[in-house]
């Protein structure tokens, strides 16, 4: 007797397996989406029915120099975030690769990843009294080397650097790990070869490293960038986007545009100019990785 699964049968139960995961991607992701894009052409407070509004809040968004600072301050955030959140986390992975312990290695390891488990708001909360300008620890560290008081949180000059290291030392945990795994998948023997023939340690990481790392590290990038572009909670609870606009983001003109104000046309007309940034900007990542990723 066959114990063969009839093709039909087959079939079912894969879209039976799958239903579930479709079925929420398209309720939770897809009809968010197309909701959003369609609402943009509306004007819509929850209180009155939605209004026409033609490509008006689109108008908007490029006459607005407060949005059209909170985009600059987005990529601006971007840009020094997931460069300094990569070097920080490929340091410390090829630092782990040298010779110690095992269970120092797993220690340094479950240290790096906790902060990303954490709640983004709750660490926000704690590192908004850490960077007070009178009585924060950052402070009276630094006085103890003979450095004056810095506004960390009321200066133009100083706030995004306070938040975009506060996101950075929550965010590296992620792109550490990635980059522990991809320098465990490196044969060992060309490392040992490249010795053999004089190579120094640098030389080593440019040459062998990091262009074997480097499909690792357009997966980190890319996901770094993603998750920047929507960076919300640090900037949120730590400066209110302030002092003035310094530190507002396109997340948090979103958020006060829809919940505060109750402009939902307006501000789902933002959230589709950012899903189209995210789009753009990730398309010109792997564009460009054509040039620097090897793969083996």
């Amino acid at each position: 007797m066959s114990t063969t699964t009839p093709p039909t049968r087959h079939r079912a139960l894969t879209w039976l397996f799958l239903a579930p995961t479709v079925l929420g991607v398209a309720v939770f992701t897809v009809v968010p989406i197309v909701g959003s894009v369609i609402l943009s052409f509306f004007h819509w407070d929850v209180i009155d029915p939605p209004a026409s509004a033609g490509i008006a809040n689109y108008r908007e968004l490029a006459t607005d120099t407060s949005i059209l600072t909170a985009f600059g301050n987005t990529l601006l955030f971007m840009v020094f975030a997931v460069t300094l959140q990569l070097a920080i986390a490929l340091v410390l992975a090829l630092a782990l690769q040298g010779r110690m312990p095992r269970w120092i290695q797993q220690a340094l390891r479950s240290a790096f990843f906790f902060p990303l488990v954490l709640s983004a708001a709750s660490i926000s909360v704690v590192m908004k009294y850490l960077f007070n300008q009178d009585f924060g620890v950052v402070n009276w560290v630094l006085g103890q080397f003979g450095a004056s008081p810095v506004p960390w949180l009321t200066s133009e000059g100083w706030a995004m650097a306070a938040v975009v290291l506060v996101y950075v030392w929550q965010q590296f945990g992620f792109s550490f790990l990635l980059f522990v795994g991809g320098l465990a998948n490196i044969p060992r023997e060309l490392h040992e070869a490249a010795a053999m023939d004089g190579a120094t340690g640098l030389r080593k990481h440019l040459r062998i490293t990091l262009p074997l790392l480097s499909p690792t590290l357009l997966v980190a990038s890319v996901v770094g960038v993603i998750n920047a572009l929507q960076v919300f909670e640090q900037p949120y609870v730590l400066t209110d986007g302030g002092p003035g606009d310094a530190t507002r983001t396109a997340v948090m003109v979103l958020y006060q545009t829809a919940f505060e104000q109750l402009r939902f046309g307006e501000a789902s007309a933002i959230g589709v100019v950012l899903f189209a940034l995210i789009l753009a900007v990730t398309a010109l990542q792997f564009r460009l990785s054509r040039r620097f990723v090897h793969y083996q």
